[in-house]
C-alpha cells in the first residue's frame, strides 16, 4: 500500500514547501488539477526535478485527446497520469497506450460513475494501472465517502491495482486500510494539518502496518 500526497490549493513554490516537509513519509506527490490549470504542467516538470526520487502523478483528468495529453505529461515527467472512467473507451486505449511507449501508469478516476463495478470491469479489460474510487470535494461537503465503493471495485478487477481518494483524514484512514486499497490518496488530511511532518509519517506508519 502506498501513500500519495495531493496537491490542490497551492502555487509552485508552495508544492515544493509542503513536499519538502513530508517527503520521506509518502510515496506518490499529485500535481492536483487546479494546480495544472493554474501552472501547467510545469509544475510537474518542476516538482519532479525537486524531488526525483519521488513518483509524480499529473492529475490532468483527461477527457478526450488522450494520446495527446497522456505523451505531453510524460514528457513533463509525471509517471501517472489520470483520465476520467466516463472518457470513451477510444481515449482510454490511446491513454494506456501512449502510457505503455513512454513507461508510466494510467490512474482512471472514476469520479460521477454511476455503475462502479460494471465499469471497473470494463477499464480493468483495457489494461489500465489503477481505478480510484473518489469522492469529489462537493460531495464530500454533504458527508459521503468512497469506502463501500472500494470495496465494489475490488471484487470487480482482476489486474488494476486500486485506490481510494476524497476526505481521507487521520481519523478514517483505519477504515480505508481495512478495505485494502493499493494507494492511498490524501490531500487535505495533511496539507490542512499544523504538523504535516507528523501526520505523514504517522499515515506512512499505519499503511505499512497494514
Amino acid at each position: 500500500m502506498e501513500l500519495q500526497l495531493a496537491l490542490d490549493l497551492v502555487n509552485i513554490p508552495e508544492a515544493k514547501k509542503v513536499v519538502k516537509e513530508v517527503e520521506e513519509y509518502i510515496d506518490i506527490v499529485e500535481i492536483g488539477t487546479p494546480v495544472v490549470i493554474n501552472e501547467g504542467l510545469r509544475a510537474v516538470k518542476e516538482i519532479k526535478e525537486e524531488f526525483p526520487n519521488l513518483k509524480v502523478l499529473a492529475d490532468l483528468k483527461i477527457m478526450d485527446a488522450a494520446g495527446y495529453e497522456v505523451m505531453k505529461a510524460s514528457e513533463a515527467g509525471a509517471d501517472i497520469i489520470t483520465i476520467l472512467g466516463a472518457a470513451e473507451d477510444e481515449s482510454i486505449k490511446g491513454a494506456v497506450e501512449e502510457a505503455r511507449k513512454q513507461g508510466k501508469k494510467i490512474l482512471v478516476d472514476m469520479i460521477a460513475i454511476k455503475d462502479l463495478e460494471g465499469r471497473a470491469k470494463e477499464l480493468d479489460a483495457l489494461g489500465v494501472d489503477y481505478i480510484c474510487v473518489h469522492t469529489g470535494y462537493d460531495l464530500q461537503a454533504v458527508g459521503q465517502n468512497s469506502f463501500e465503493d472500494l470495496r465494489t471495485i475490488k471484487r470487480a478487477v482482476k489486474n488494476a491495482k486500486t485506490a481510494i481518494a476524497g476526505g481521507i483524514k487521520l481519523e478514517t484512514l483505519p477504515e480505508v486500510i481495512k478495505a485494502n486499497p493499493d494507494l492511498v490518496i490524501v490531500g487535505g488530511g495533511i496539507t490542512g494539518q499544523e504538523d504535516k511532518q507528523a501526520v505523514a509519517a504517522q499515515m506512512q506508519k499505519m499503511i505499512k502496518q497494514g
